[in-house]
């Protein structure tokens, strides 16, 4: 058993074949972490004390990072104690993620390719989430996808999504053609640590493709809520390929709000 002492000086016990991240979750301590496997590089932190080894391959590691102590918490064990230069995300480990039921309240066409999915939680099962947090959810048909929330946190009861279709995508295909109002589905979260950070007099730029726009949306909605602690500003820029991948408005979701539509194809066919 090994100790992980964090910047802060938060520390936590490690036992042998659990990744750093696993670790600390399992003690209720949120890192900054996205993908869990490897690959976003999310979850990178130095390595100022100890040693570490690798349980997977840390896919978005490189060598000259791996060189100057860089380690990915998803990825590798601790080998002795540690201290880490990162510090943990406190706020997150109020919402601790759980399996919720739900049901379909809203199937809604935004595009031929991008469905709004509105979820009806039961009232004896609060669900909270900080924004910009993602849900796992799990269809009839037993696929299992993640879904950023693009609802306000503040929203009691219900949880929206933005689904694109993917050609032969088991969970897309059911949304699309036999999803129905009331289907009853499961999400496991919420998760990830895509959220917020102190933005009192800043100036915050968002950049979005696709769906992506989705916990961006749930953000705003954070940021117009805010009486004190604003930014300076606050600036969008959503990517697509032609103006239909535009499917919604965003600009009156802030007062202020600066938003640059961006195509890379424009009207082109």
């Amino acid at each position: 058993m090994s100790q992980v002492t964090l910047a802060n000086g938060t520390a936590f016990p490690t036992a042998p074949g659990a990744t750093i991240l696993d670790a600390a979750l399992a003690q209720g301590i949120v890192l900054e972490h996205g993908c869990r496997t490897g690959r976003c590089g999310s979850c990178k932190a130095r390595v100022l004390q100890g040693r570490t080894a690798p349980l997977r391959a840390p896919l978005s590691l490189t060598e000259a990072e791996a060189a100057e102590g860089w380690v990915l918490t998803c990825t590798d064990e601790a080998l002795t104690d540690l201290r880490l230069d990162v510090e943990d995300l406190g706020p997150l480990a109020d919402y601790p993620p759980r399996v919720t039921p739900s049901r379909i309240d809203v199937l809604e066409r935004l595009a031929d390719d991008v469905l709004r999915v509105v979820l009806r939680l039961p009232p004896a099962s609060p669900f909270g989430f900080l924004a910009g947090q993602h849900v796992d959810v799990t269809s009839p048909t037993g696929a299992r996808r993640s879904y950023s929330i693009a609802s306000a946190a503040a929203a009691p009861g219900k949880v929206e999504l933005h689904v694109r279709r993917v050609d032969g995508g088991r969970f897309s295909d059911y949304l699309f053609g036999a999803a129905r109002a009331n289907d009853l589905l499961r999400f496991d979260g919420p998760r990830g640590s895509f959220v917020l950070r102190p933005v009192a007099g800043l100036d915050v730029v968002f950049l979005a493709t696709g769906t992506g726009i989705a916990p961006i949306l749930s953000m705003l909605a954070q940021l117009a809520a805010m009486s004190d602690a604003r930014p300076r500003s606050v600036s969008l820029y959503w990517g697509g390929r032609q103006v239909q991948d535009h499917y919604l408005d965003p600009s009156g979701a802030l007062s202020g709000l600066r938003y640059v539509p961006i195509m890379s194809r424009g009207s082109k066919q």
